[in-house]
């Protein structure tokens, strides 16, 4: 099992750099071509999702990648920092409108990541979440080295 991993820090303008690193690994651990458009949205959608659950908690520690090879899957874990909040509660001094703003969007981009990604896990707790998608690998990365 060969693992890659990528931090950055928690700003829009990185999760360019996570998907094109993303697609490339994709392509190396046998993902099949025809997939790897859904492989680079998917860890963008993933990735966005972290970087604003960063920012809006005011967490300035990197967002982590993980892109793991095993034999016939291919995998990626987007973690974040942030604390996830049990579902219906609210920040504190969050005013209703933001905190449901702000939900709204985790939802859409779950939503999008789920029909992108048939094999999805999403976790949450308070010392941050992740997010592993999975992908079936044709061919061993034995074959490119």
């Amino acid at each position: 099992m060969a693992t890659v991993e990528l931090r950055f820090s928690a700003l829009p303008e990185h999760v360019r750099t996570a998907r094109l690193v993303a697609a490339a690994v994709a392509r190396r651990a046998g993902v099949d071509e025809a997939v790897l458009d859904e492989v680079r949205l998917a860890v963008g959608e993933a990735c966005t999702r972290a970087v604003g659950l960063h920012q809006n908690s005011g967490i300035s520690a990197p967002v982590k990648v993980l892109l793991i090879e095993e034999e016939k899957q291919f995998s990626i874990e987007v973690g974040d920092e942030a604390p996830h909040a049990p579902a219906g509660a609210r920040a504190a001094g969050a005013a209703p409108g933001d905190a449901d703003a702000e939900t709204e969007e985790d939802e859409m981009g779950l939503a999008v990541i789920s029909g992108l990604v048939d094999d999805v896990e999403v976790s949450a707790g308070e010392s941050g979440g992740s997010i592993r998608m999975r992908w079936p690998a044709t061919s061993p990365a034995a074959l490119f080295t």
